[in-house]
Parts: C-alpha cells; structure tokens; sequence
C-alpha cells in the first residue's frame, strides 16, 4: 500500500515531538542559504518599481523558522531602500503547505510576536506587510497570474506529490522490498526510473505552474535536499528491518511502504529547469551540513554531550516522519523505532559520517521575447 503525500506533513501542536520544538536543523539550513537569499533580493528591489512585493515560501511548515526567510527579506528590502533614499514598498507575504500543516500555530504563537517586533525596530516602514495562508500542493497552480514577485522554499522540494506508480510488478509483488522504502543506489533500475520519473514530472509542473504565476524578471531561491549515499532516512531503513527479524512488524508490511522522497543531484535538477525554459539559472550550489547542526542555538552544552546529540536528530527526524509511519505501521511501535534510530545516529556522529547534502538554487523568471 503507497502512502499519499496528503498524509505527510510535520508534527503539529507545540509539544515535545513537535515540529515547533525541533527544527533547529533546518534553521541552519536556511541560515547557509542566507546570502543567496539577500542576493535576490536586492536584485530584485533595484530592478522592480512595483508599489507592493508579492511573496511566497512554499512549504513554510509550522515552527520559529516559519517567518525566518521574512525576516530576512524585510532586512534586505529595508537596507536596499535605504540605500537609494527610497521607502520601502508594500508587502504581501503568503505562507504555503499542505492543507494539513498546523497553519494555527503560525497565526496564534508566532506571527503576533513577529508582527510587535517589526513595529518597534522599523517603525512604520513595514506597516503595510499584509502574511497570509494559501494551502495547497506547490506541485500545481495556487496564485493568479503574473502576480508573484518572488518564491522561497527551503527543505520541502525533495518530498514529492505522490509515492511514485510501477513499484508493483504484474502480479502485485513489490519491486521496492526488502525493507527500502525509498530509491536508493541498490534499488532495481525500474525503482529508480519510476522515483526519477516522479520528480523530473513534479519539478517540472512546479516550474511550470510558477512561470505562470510570476512576473517577468521574478525571482526564486530553492533549497533542498540533494543525493547522498547516506543519510537518516537509511537508518530509519534498518531500524525497520531489525523490527521485521524481531517479529515487531510483517515482512509484507514493510514490503508495502513507500514514501515520496527523492533527492536529486544537481545535473538531474539543472535538465529538469533548462528543459522547461521559464527560468534562467543564476546560482546553484551544492554544501553539507552535519545531522546534528545547530544544537548549541538550543542549548550550548548538548554540543558536547553524544547521547544528547544522537536525541537531537532523532527529534527533529521524528517530527518530520512519523505522521507516514504511524499511518502505514500504526503508532506502536513508534517510540521504539525512534530509540532504535536514535543509536545508530550516535554510531554515525562517532564515525563523523553524519553528514547530509543540501542544494540551493537561484533563478529569474526569463523576459518573454
């Protein structure tokens, strides 16, 4: 049985398990991309003469990075507009997820806060920065035409719009089994064709759908996660796969699932964009981070502390993963799947193979001929 992407989504509320309270590690993701982020930007402020900026973060999420690359933005708009003697102009700011991402949070915990401390470190400079909600899939249409200035999404692109068709043979046997439940380097040729069809077939409809949707000159920073031999997903893998020798879970049932993950390398990202012909790359760029990054920003002392750091992506990877688990496997066998997880992350940190790779990418919308 495949699992939808309409099941997907973070962990809500703001509890323990919570996306809210472990995102540290995207936050540093972001943080890395900053500068190609304030890069656009400018461009974009020293090029448009429009009274009111249109923007978007697909994928926000709900948790303290939410608002983050606004933040970023303002301090940006606000420097370049300074700097020409000019006032800012007006802006309008949607955040965009799946219908089932905690758009509640957002509204009630965080955007007050974000609101009251724009008013008294810029006055009224912003006071015109209207945030709202649009939900719905960024794999389609979701704004009028020719109205989007500029689109952010960091660590969303590599999920996909649905677990990939042709992952059951004729006869109804998995081809993705033995305990893989995403596309690796040992999964059969026809798995990878079928997970590297998906996303050439959902980036592109992104692009598409974007091009439509932007003004000309527009512009667009991607980032996201790129191919990796290892990462944290495989060792969710092999927790699985000890549970299924442990009699805790059916072979067949870990046979039948699948998720819609696929990191792309940075050749399969770039014929995806040039294909398609809406966008003109500007920057792509390739970097790795830790799986443990950005724990000190939490609590400075966990840095030095394994078990504490080995908790810390157990965290932040059970917040992203375990609304498809629980819908696949039941929530069971959840909290042991996790402290199964959460030792092998520790053996990696200690081999300091703990590494992942992310990609970010900077586009303009192509002037129309």
């Amino acid at each position: 049985m495949s699992v939808p992407i309409q099941v997907h989504h973070m962990n809500g509320g703001e509890g323990e398990n919570s996306y809210y309270s472990n995102s540290l590690f995207q936050k540093k993701v972001i943080l890395i991309a900053k500068p190609i982020l304030e890069e656009s930007i400018a461009q974009l402020c020293e090029k448009s003469l429009s009274e009111c900026l249109t923007m978007v973060d697909m994928g926000c999420s709900s948790g303290p990075n939410t608002l983050l690359p606004l933040r970023e933005i303002i301090e940006t708009i606000d420097s370049t507009f300074t700097k020409f003697n000019k006032k800012p102009p007006n802006l309008q700011y949607f955040l965009n997820d799946l219908p089932g991402n905690d758009f509640n949070t957002i509204f009630r915990s965080l955007l007050p806060n974000f609101q009251q401390k724009l008013e008294k470190e810029k006055g009224s400079k912003f006071e015109h920065c209207s945030i709202g909600a649009m939900s719905g899939s960024f794999y389609g249409r979701l704004f009028p035409p020719n109205s989007l200035h500029f689109v952010h999404s960091s660590s969303s692109l590599h999920w996909r719009s649905q677990v990939p068709e042709g992952l059951v043979s004729e006869s109804g046997i998995p081809l993705n089994k033995g305990g893989t439940f995403y596309v690796t380097e040992s999964s059969p040729i026809s798995v990878q064709k079928a997970y590297r069809d998906q996303f050439e077939k959902d980036f592109t409809k992104f692009l598409k759908s974007r091009s439509i949707e932007m003004v000309c000159g527009g512009q667009m920073v991607l980032t996201f996660i790129a191919k990796n031999n290892k990462n944290t997903l495989q060792l969710i893998q092999d927790s699985l796969k000890q549970m299924v020798h442990e009699g805790m879970i059916q072979e067949s049932t870990l046979d039948n699932f699948n998720i819609p993950f696929y990191s792309p390398c940075i050749e399969e990202v770039r014929n995806v964009i040039e294909m398609e012909n809406s966008f003109k790359i500007k920057r792509i760029e390739e970097f790795e981070i830790s799986w443990d990054a950005n724990i000190e920003d939490g609590n400075n002392e966990l840095l030095f502390d394994i078990s504490e750091r080995g908790k810390y992506v157990c965290n932040y990877m059970r917040a992203v993963t375990e609304t498809m688990l629980t819908t696949h496997f039941g929530d069971a066998i959840i909290d042991n799947l996790f402290h199964r997880l959460s030792i092998k992350v520790i053996d990696c940190l200690e081999e300091k193979i703990a590494l992942s790779s992310y990609m970010v990418v900077s586009m303009i919308k192509k002037i129309k001929k």
